[in-house]
């Protein structure tokens, strides 16, 4: 008998009361079952209370053996089936500082860009690689250049550095090289035949520089002009700020992808390149612009009786997948991993291009490598 302690919330015979109900109803929740018992005996009590004494009296809520069972495979076939990163993505070598470092394999590739220096003077201070490095550091986790860890040279050293080599066009040249290497495993040919262009807005920050507004996107910052293979590869990029249209900001980044792979005789582009531009950009390059279009928003010749067949294709039903325009959506994608590419933090936009021709070169070594 119990003599010491609070007194329970209820009795022996309230306790009855809640054993009859889940007798009489096993598969009632525990909000089903404090109802009921207010109902039976006008006693307001917690559902804390109920569970302790329905317990007190050996009646506990269990799972059925084969909702268990049906957990556990789910749990499985959850663990095997995993999405986003895995361990794959996050390879740290014995000879990696940091992940974003280049391994030896990596460094193996691109060395001859970065130690081909010639002229006298007096031998470098920090090694070539250590400043890569660091640079590959930057653009990855995009932080600032005086937030830099100790295990790097000093930033104002990584800094000067990292403006010299992108006056020179060596990240970019790092790309050209990567990327001939992969279309080679590929089995594609050296230069392209095709490409695709595409532009993306995105936020500045109050740095200052060239800023502009997106009014169709209503973002304020700078745009990304990028033409690509048809496997995603860069070509050529171009940043302006994000008030200039995607058919004004087009040429020079035509431009400049002509003149490193003459042998493009095909552009695909989106809607915005339509007109003027297309066949501006078809006469002065002597290519064929090929404006893929959307039948949800775009007129098209029909007879009469193909009307219904239009319509059946205008309307489509879920996501339909633009050709070759995904490619190049995919490479903005791509970009978006390296969180300096996420939001403009320098003033100078030539700056800005050469994280992306880092970032792109960064994923080649990857590829290369694994």
């Amino acid at each position: 008998m119990r003599t010491k302690g609070r007194p329970r919330k209820l009795d022996e015979s309230q306790v009855s009361i809640l054993v009859q109900i889940v007798e009489a109803d096993p598969l009632s929740t525990i909000s089903e079952v404090v109802a009921e018992f207010e109902r039976r005996s006008n006693i307001k009590v917690h559902a804390g209370t109920v569970r302790s004494a329905l317990k007190r009296a050996g009646i506990e809520r269990v799972q059925p053996p084969a909702r268990l069972e049906a957990e556990a495979d789910a749990s499985a076939a959850t663990a095997k089936k995993r999405y986003g990163y895995t361990e794959a993505h996050r390879r740290h070598l014995p000879e990696q500082t940091y992940p974003s470092c280049l391994t030896d394999a990596e460094w193996a590739l691109v060395e001859h860009i970065f130690n081909n220096e010639e002229g006298r003077g007096r031998p470098p201070r920090y090694a070539r690689r250590a400043l890569v490095d660091a640079c590959c550091y930057v653009v990855r986790t995009g932080c600032a250049w005086r937030l830099l860890p100790r295990n790097f040279p000093r930033w104002p050293n990584v800094y000067r550095t990292f403006r010299r080599w992108s006056e020179q066009g060596k990240f970019e040249r790092m790309n050209d090289v990567l990327r001939a290497m992969w279309r080679e495993r590929e089995e594609r040919p050296e230069t392209p035949t095709a490409a695709i262009i595409d532009a993306q807005s995105t936020r500045a920050s109050p740095q200052g520089g060239d800023i502009g507004f997106d009014a169709g996107k209503k973002i304020k910052g700078r745009k990304r002009h990028l033409v690509v293979d048809t496997l995603g590869l860069l070509l050529a990029v171009s940043v302006t700020s994000a008030n200039v249209q995607d058919r004004d900001g087009a040429h020079p980044v035509v431009e400049a992808a002509m003149a490193k792979c003459p042998g493009i005789r095909t552009l695909y582009a989106d809607g915005g390149y339509t007109g003027q531009c297309a066949q501006t950009v078809s006469q002065t390059h002597g290519i064929k612009v090929n404006v893929v279009r959307s039948l949800a928003t775009s007129a098209c010749w029909a007879r009469p009786d193909q009307l219904d067949m239009f319509n059946a294709h205008a309307k489509p039903e879920g996501f339909v997948l633009k050709a070759k325009r995904w490619i190049v959506e995919r490479t903005h994608a791509w970009n978006e991993r390296a969180r300096r590419l996420v939001m403009h933090h320098d003033r100078v936009t030539d700056v800005s291009e050469a994280w992306v021709w880092l970032a792109e070169a960064r994923i080649l070594l990857r590829r290369l490598t694994t």
